[in-house]
């Protein structure tokens, strides 16, 4: 792992200098560094490199509100019910599992607010690097060329995510220029960020060793994946050829790799544990390496329990936060290993002793902590089950990423993972690339499946089920119709902030029901404009629906 090594000691830097992100400037659009700071390739490549740390703030379940959150919590696969005397929080979590959030959400907000930040971090390196001679930078051309392609790819990917929220968006490009930018209607933010990749794209190094947890070659292509798999929601003209050769240039390995050559990984863990920088079909991950620049990942506060560091051996806990909605569990088969591989259900042992059990904290003080399938007052025989009713054990709960464990387990088996808080969060992966590229083929055949597109999701899901127990659950042209695949999506993608845009692009977000959801306005297919930031702001336009 010396490549991301080296990168995160430049980054070990970056922390001490910036520290997190979390202070919420309002002027977002004029984030910038300092333009005394470009002396040398170490602080060239540390500017580069900021926008990475900032993007775990907002694209990965980092404890804030970012486009994680809304992207799952508002779906049909994860809540945030309230638990006991715990996850009220003002009722923010019910706002968005019901689709009843307002213009003034502080969360909305803070999303917005954390993206264009990322946006802004994007512009300064851009602009200072591009107006640098390479002399005083003690950078090649060559290495010129590439950072600003990397940085534009980038900014390109944060446009991306702020479209898919938000719709109708300012783009900016110069650092506080201009200073109150006006709204730009979604499908002409679409054609500028397809432009800003196909104009870049081939100036980005390809996919390597030394490009982990960094903007290639292959995630501009995954980008375009992404782009191109929504045009039709995004701009309303479908994209499907377009999907599929931009899944091409990917799976052919034309991008590049990670680790040798681009292929499917062959277990549904390699993914996911600590060393997952050495998957082979790792795309664009946030990397982490807590080792070498006390940069850890954030998650385990969204979704641990109070003493979930017992379950696993380690050193951190949560705030026993997200669930899984009830009866998502029940969709995927027993025989499915991805069941009882990425998620937590039943009753709760000590990792360093599965002899004693994990005792719970709140209503079940003193007795096993037992993970359930619902969410109701199951103490006091409670049959009511919505966001209000939930107690410390309610929900089934993730277990997809893994920390590792810090302490041996019995008998020193297994002995301390050494790469322990150091696993990556996949933003791109093979595995998307492929369910894409399947869900082209069957759009343009009129929703039906064809051999190919069978093929992709079928090499995909073998490796949820052994050996024989797949030959009996492989997809056909028959039973592979489009609503199948969404089901297989979410069972694949779980946790992975994919939902709400599968749901929107099947027709479903707004349409369909769920445990206690009911549908909602048509609307709610876009966030609204922040009223913060329309108040800052009056050149912005708010979304229909929110007036």
């Amino acid at each position: 792992m010396k490549n991301k090594s080296i990168i995160y000691g430049v980054l070990a830097g970056i922390l001490s200098i910036t520290g997190a992100c979390t202070k919420l400037d309002e002027n977002a659009y004029s984030q910038l560094l300092t333009d005394n700071f470009y002396n040398n390739k170490t602080e060239v490549l540390s500017a580069v490199l900021r926008p990475y740390t900032h993007a775990n703030a907002w694209v990965t379940p980092s404890g804030q509100d970012g486009w994680w959150r809304l992207a799952e919590l508002s779906g049909d696969q994860l809540a945030w019910p309230t638990k006991g005397r715990h996850g009220e929080d003002g009722g923010k979590w019910k706002r968005l599992h019901y689709h009843s959030w307002t213009v003034d959400e502080g969360g909305l907000n803070q999303a917005w607010v954390l993206m264009n930040w990322g946006m802004g971090l994007c512009n300064d390196p851009i602009e200072n690097i591009e107006k640098r001679d390479i002399g005083q930078m003690g950078i090649t051309q060559a290495e010129k060329d590439a950072y600003i392609a990397e940085l534009k790819l980038l900014r390109a990917f944060h446009y991306l995510k702020l479209m898919d929220l938000f719709g109708n968006i300012p783009v900016v490009t110069k650092v506080g220029i201009p200073e109150r930018p006006e709204t730009m209607p979604r499908k002409e933010v679409f054609n500028f960020i397809e432009s800003e990749i196909k104009t870049n794209i081939d100036k980005a190094p390809k996919l390597s060793r030394a490009m982990v947890g960094r903007i290639s070659q292959a995630a501009g292509y995954a980008m375009l994946v992404e782009l191109y798999l929504n045009a039709e929601v995004w701009t309303g003209t479908p994209r499907w050829d377009d999907c599929i050769a931009a899944a091409n240039k990917i799976i052919s390995g034309e991008a590049g790799a990670q680790n040798g050559v681009m292929a499917l990984d062959p277990n549904i863990t390699d993914q996911f544990k600590t060393t997952n920088d050495l998957s082979k079909e790792a795309i664009f991950s946030i990397a982490y390496n807590y080792s070498i620049a006390n940069f850890q990942p954030s998650w385990p506060a969204e979704f641990y329990h109070f003493k979930q560091q017992q379950i696993y051996g380690g050193g951190r806990n949560g705030n026993d936060g997200i669930v899984v909605v009830p009866g998502v569990f029940t969709t995927y088969e027993d025989a499915d290993l991805r069941k009882r591989e990425w998620l937590l259900e039943g009753p709760m042992f000590q990792f360093v002793d599965p002899t004693k059990p994990v005792l719970a904290s709140e209503e079940y003080n003193g007795s096993q902590l037992v993970f359930v399938d619902n969410i109701r007052k199951n103490k006091t025989g409670s049959t009511v089950s919505n966001m209000s009713e939930g107690e410390e054990n309610s929900g089934v709960r993730f277990n997809k990423y893994k920390l590792g464990n810090q302490f041996p387990g019995p008998g020193g088996v297994p002995a301390v993972d050494v790469n322990y808080n150091n696993g990556d969060w996949n933003i791109y992966r093979l595995t998307m690339i492929y369910f894409a590229k399947a869900e082209a083929i069957m759009r343009k055949n009129g929703g039906v499946a064809t051999a190919e597109a069978v093929q992709l999701i079928n090499d995909c899901k073998k490796r949820a089920f052994t050996e024989a127990n797949f030959a009996s659950r492989a997809y056909t042209t028959t039973t592979l119709t489009l609503d199948e695949l969404l089901a297989e999506r979410g069972r694949e993608f779980i946790f992975e902030g994919m939902r709400r845009d599968d749901l929107i692009r099947f027709g479903k977000f707004t349409s369909a029901s769920w445990w206690d959801h009911t549908p909602s306005a048509a609307t709610k297919a876009l966030y609204p404009i922040p009223l913060r930031q329309l108040t800052l702001n009056t050149n912005l336009k708010q979304n229909p629906g929110y007036n």
